[in-house]
């Protein structure tokens, strides 16, 4: 693998190697959410929660879009999702 794909890659990685991170990624796999329906849905407060999101949207990971007063966002990149669903099997099948 050559050094700036490699690079490319581990910046998707660290992009939602965080639990709340993965749960906001988790959230908006079928469908987009605005901001204040996710800090609902995983708690925690609205700043640290757009940081997150902002952080992801810079990645590629996200991708936002504004109504009004609201931003919704949802998964730009779908093979995020892919990687997603083999860590999670792969954690399922060791947790037996």
């Amino acid at each position: 693998m050559d050094t700036n794909v490699a690079e490319s890659v581990a910046e998707v990685l660290k992009a939602v190697a965080h639990p709340v991170r993965l749960q906001i990624v988790e959230l908006l796999e079928h469908k987009e959410m605005c901001v204040g329906d996710i800090v609902d849905a995983i708690g925690g407060k609205q700043a640290i929660t757009s940081q997150q999101l902002n952080m992801m949207k810079d990645k590629g990971v996200l991708r936002c879009r504004r109504d009004g007063t609201k931003v919704f966002y949802r998964v730009e990149n779908k093979d995020v999702i892919k990687l997603l669903h083999c860590v999670y099997d792969h954690y399922k099948t060791r947790k037996g």
